[in-house]
Formats: structure tokens, sequence, C-alpha cells
């Protein structure tokens, strides 16, 4: 499978779980952490309402979630896709996990922390590199957002 191919198929599962979020009441973002076989470690959603805590990003529950199952916190030989660029307490969490590469759809203008609003990936605070691949799938991240914020607001159309 050619890279930017096995880079849409990753970002369409990190979607399905992004709607799974929006239809439980949750900003909808999904995330999926693949090994370097291409292998799915595990998948998660926004969590935040749900559990009542302000941890429960996707991101953070895919590298919980990944740890556990590959018995290590270093994720060296891991992907993380995620349908909207990373918050501050994301990109430092991916870089702690040491994960290899992050691909993420869509900028967030507001909290974005990985080239949108400052980038902590590439910081030379931050101990480890992450490759970093924007913008896959980015018109259906986008989407998907902006329509749920617009529903929320009863502005918009129900898209789940």
């Amino acid at each position: 499978m050619e890279e930017l191919e096995r880079h849409r198929y990753w970002m369409r599962e990190a979607l399905r779980e992004a709607m799974v979020a929006g239809r439980k009441g949750e900003i909808p973002v999904g995330a999926v952490i693949v090994d370097e076989g291409n292998r799915l470690v595990a998948a998660a959603h926004n969590r935040k309402e749900e559990l009542q805590s302000p941890l429960a990003h996707a991101e953070i529950l895919a590298i919980e979630e990944a740890c556990r199952r590959l018995g290590s916190w270093r994720l060296e030989n891991c992907s993380l896709y995620v349908t909207l660029e990373p918050c501050m307490m994301c990109a430092g969490a991916i870089v702690q996990a040491r994960i290899k590469r992050l691909i993420y759809g869509a900028d967030d203008f507001k909290a974005g922390a990985v080239r949108t609003i400052m980038n902590l990936i590439d910081s030379e605070a931050s101990n480890h590199r992450v490759e970093v691949f924007a913008g896959i799938e980015k018109r259906a991240c986008s989407d998907l957002i902006h329509s749920w914020f617009e529903n929320l607001r009863g502005t918009g159309r129900d898209v789940y």
C-alpha cells in the first residue's frame, strides 16, 4: 500500500472514532495508533464529558491503550492518526511517548500545538523528534468538527 493511501485509510478509521464521539455529545475527535506492520494497536475518541476528565482527549486515551497493549510507554515504532491538530497536552504526550509519526487532519486555529498556534513538537524543549504529516483527509475532518459545532448551536444539520 502506498504511503499516502495508507495515511488516508487510517485517517478514515480515526474519522469513524470521531463520529462515535460526536454521537455521544463529545467534540468529534478520533485517534488511532498503528504499528510499523500497519496493524491497529489502539483506537479512541474524545470522552471528556463521559469520564468528566480534562485528560480524556482521543490522543491521550489512544496512547494509554497502546502502552497497555504493547507493554511499554515507548511507542517508538508507532504512528498516531488524529482528526484534529493536537493541543499542548496531547503534543506533549506524543513527545513523551516517543511516537515516531503524527498524522493529523484538520488544523486547530484555537489550540493547535503542532503548527497552527505553536509548534511544541519541534521545540528545542522537546527531547524527541516526531515526523509530522498534516492535512490528510483535511476536508472531511474539518467538515465533521464544523458541522458538529453548527449543530450544537442549532444552526446546522445532523451529520451523524
